[in-house]
C-alpha cells in the first residue's frame, strides 16, 4: 500500500517548523503571531522565472507590510545558494530582497510542495496565506514553468482581510469587478424570511445576491 501524502488544507493550522533563513533563524508560527504570512515556494535558486518573482515580491513588500502581512520565500536549495542568489539579484537588477528566504527540506514535505509527477526534487510554485491565528486561509499552486502574479496575491490577502473582519464575501477581481466594483457581498439568505428582508435592506440584483458599500471606506 502506498504511503498517503498529507497536505495542509484551508482552515487547518499551518504546520510549525524551525528553519534557517537568509535573514535570521525562523521559528514558525511563533515569530509571526498577530500577522498574516504569505509563504511561497519556488523550484530552485538561479532560475529566470523565480528571479522575476522575487523581484516582484520585493517591489510589493512594503504594500504587504502596510496590511500587516509578512513574506517568507522558500526553496529546497541550501542557505549558501540562497545568499549568493540574492546577492546576484541585487547586483544584476538593483533589487535588494529584504524578506527571509528559508532553507531546509522539511518545509517542502510539511506543506506538500513536492509533486513527483511535475518534478522529483524541485518544489512547485505554492502559495500559502496564513492568518494571524496561524491557520491556512488560502492555497495557490502553479507549475514550475509559469510565474505567479504578485498583484493577485496582494489582492487575495486584502480580500481575505475584508471577509475575516466584516463577515462578507467579495466578488470576482474585487475591487475592480465590472458589475459591483469594490462592493462586498452579503451572505446569501438562508431562510424564506431573509430572502424577503435582504433585498429591502441591501442593494441587490435578486434576493440571493445582495451587496453593500466597501466597509473599509
Amino acid at each position: 500500500m502506498e504511503n498517503q501524502r498529507t497536505l495542509p488544507l484551508i482552515g487547518e493550522m499551518a504546520p510549525a517548523f524551525k528553519a534557517q533563513s537568509t535573514a535570521w533563524p525562523i521559528n514558525f508560527p511563533e515569530d509571526y503571531k498577530g500577522k498574516r504570512v504569505v509563504l511561497f515556494s519556488h523550484p530552485a535558486d538561479f532560475t529566470p522565472v523565480c528571479t522575476t518573482e522575487f523581484i516582484g515580491f520585493q517591489n510589493a513588500y512594503q504594500d504587504f507590510k502596510a496590511i500587516n502581512t509578512e513574506l517568507l520565500g522558500y526553496s529546497v536549495d541550501g542557505i549558501q545558494w540562497h545568499i549568493e542568489w540574492l546577492r546576484n539579484i541585487e547586483k544584476n537588477f538593483g533589487v535588494k530582497v529584504e524578506f527571509p528566504l528559508l532553507a531546509g527540506s522539511q518545509i517542502a514535505h510539511l506543506y506538500g510542495m513536492l509533486h513527483p509527477s511535475a518534478d522529483d526534487s524541485a518544489t512547485v510554485r505554492a502559495v500559502f496565506v496564513i492568518n494571524p491565528e496561524g491557520k491556512i486561509s488560502a492555497i495557490m499552486y502553479y507549475p514550475l514553468s509559469n510565474g505567479r502574479s504578485v498583484a493577485e496575491v496582494l489582492r487575495l490577502v486584502k480580500s481575505l482581510q475584508t471577509t475575516a473582519k466584516y463577515k462578507r464575501a467579495t466578488p470576482e477581481n474585487r475591487p475592480n469587478n465590472p458589475i459591483f466594483g469594490d462592493k462586498v457581498i452579503v451572505p446569501p439568505a438562508s431562510t424564506m424570511e431573509d430572502a424577503i428582508a435582504n433585498p429591502q435592506k441591501y442593494e441587490n440584483k435578486d434576493w440571493y445576491i445582495c451587496t453593500e458599500e466597501n466597509p473599509n471606506k
